[in-house]
């Protein structure tokens, strides 16, 4: 399952610093951020007429919009603009043309054979109004790697502009497609579906590692729920605890711990922390209460959490430790599955009204509280994307389980998964 087949060379890399003005009182949408670079990115240009090469400079085209797009950093102009210009000479561009249509940026491909192994892909960025190359990179592709090849471009052009890359991280999540709860992997736009266990018992609840190559998740053996590490890229498992049932794990940003949830002691759901590599158990919260669902602050010294320790399910913080305890949800009867942004300033969760189940995000700093998802629907288990600026989550939107993925402010609805129930998604950071 290693990358292979991808060459490149040296860029020149820009940043650009985005002020984000204050967040807007309780709506769906989250009005923040600075407006998105218009983007010209014409049709790549394609130095072999024959049609293995002009599809894949299709599907590179087509990838690396859909990334730019995605990101809301970029906005594609509209491909009509086009038409009003002279056709594009990347040996000698006139950037007056481009600043007509009004495009700060301009990205210039180009595909050619590689001896009919493969591709090379060539892109390089623009500065419109400076009339200057400020990017350029060069990628050799096996046919089988051009969305991999685009989203690392795409990636590249993130990195310019200060912002983190996402566009080659993957989903992990759980699902019954084929007959039995297994985990699957896929990338970050759904593409790629790939299966990661083989096993005739159920499979659940996965959680990346910081640098994307271990999964935590929970095996059901019978009446046993065993907590285990999967080495992804290298097919290995290993056992961190088989007592009493052990589920929700969740490994801190710094990559030196894994906290998750266990029934070890008593029967009661407490939490439990452990080390990356799963050991040194010990238990963090001691109470009477179910206390569950952990998820880690980016600095890696808080985790917020499920308690009904109050009467009814809400959302806490504690000290990594376990201790400061404070409770941060308040009206409604049951708040649940909390998800920290990686910006660390708000945290995604479901709430239950009137038996309808919605996603909700808490802004820790102005305690304001948006509404992601509206329907008669239930939406359950989002999870940020290593940005802050999209979640993915589950729904029976369409009838059956799937996941979908889900801008900040709300927009930008896609359904990625169709075949089977689909649940429990996890994004990796890497």
């Amino acid at each position: 399952m290693k990358k292979k087949g991808i060459l490149f060379y040296g860029s020149l890399l820009l940043s650009v610093v985005l002020l984000l003005p204050a967040q807007q009182e309780v709506y769906l949408s989250i009005k923040e951020g600075m407006p998105a670079i218009p983007l010209a990115i014409p049709p790549f240009i394609v130095h072999e007429s024959s049609s293995n090469t002009q599809e894949a400079a299709e599907i590179l085209h087509q990838t690396l919009a859909s990334d730019l797009k995605y990101s809301r950093i970029f906005q594609e102009l509209p491909k009509s603009y086009y038409s009003y210009i002279r056709p594009l000479n990347p040996k000698q561009i006139f950037f007056k043309d481009w600043e007509t249509i009004q495009a700060k940026i301009l990205f210039v491909g180009e595909v050619s054979n590689d001896d009919g192994k493969g591709v090379i892909f060539e892109g390089k960025i623009y500065d419109v109004k400076a009339g200057r190359g400020i990017f350029g990179k060069r990628y050799q592709a096996d046919r089988s790697l051009l969305r991999f090849a685009a989203h690392k471009m795409a990636d590249e052009l993130l990195r310019m502009w200060g912002e983190q890359p996402f566009f080659t991280s993957k989903i992990v999540f759980a699902s019954n497609r084929d007959g039995n709860w297994e985990l699957y992997m896929m990338d970050y736009d759904g593409y790629n579906q790939t299966r990661l266990t083989f096993n005739r018992i159920i499979d659940y609840m996965p959680a990346w590692s910081p640098d994307g190559k271990t999964i935590a998740y929970t095996s059901y053996q019978g009446t046993n729920a065993i907590l285990y590490l999967l080495e992804v890229y290298e097919g290995k498992r290993h056992e961190v605890t088989s007592k009493g049932t052990s589920f929700a794990p969740a490994f801190s940003p710094d990559g030196r711990r894994l906290a998750f949830c266990s029934q070890e002691e008593g029967g009661n759901s407490e939490i439990y922390m452990a080390t990356s590599e799963g050991k040194g158990i010990r238990r963090v919260t001691f109470n009477k209460a179910t206390d569950t669902a952990p998820t880690w602050s980016p600095t890696s010294r808080q985790i917020a959490f499920t308690s009904d320790r109050g009467g009814t399910p809400q959302i806490y913080i504690m000290d990594a430790e376990g201790s400061n305890v404070t409770r941060v949800s308040f009206g409604g009867t049951y708040h649940d599955a909390p998800s920290w942004a990686p910006t660390g300033d708000r945290i995604a969760y479901v709430s239950r009204v009137d038996q309808i189940f919605d996603l909700y995000v808490l802004n820790l700093r102005t305690k304001q509280i948006i509404k992601l998802t509206e329907g008669n629907a239930r939406n359950e288990s989002p999870c940020w994307s290593p940005d802050g600026r999209h979640l993915i989550f589950s729904s029976n939107l369409s009838g059956s389980v799937q996941l979908y993925s889900i801008d900040y402010d709300a927009r930008n609805l896609q359904r990625l998964t169709s075949r089977g129930e689909n649940k429990l998604p996890d994004w990796s950071h890497q």
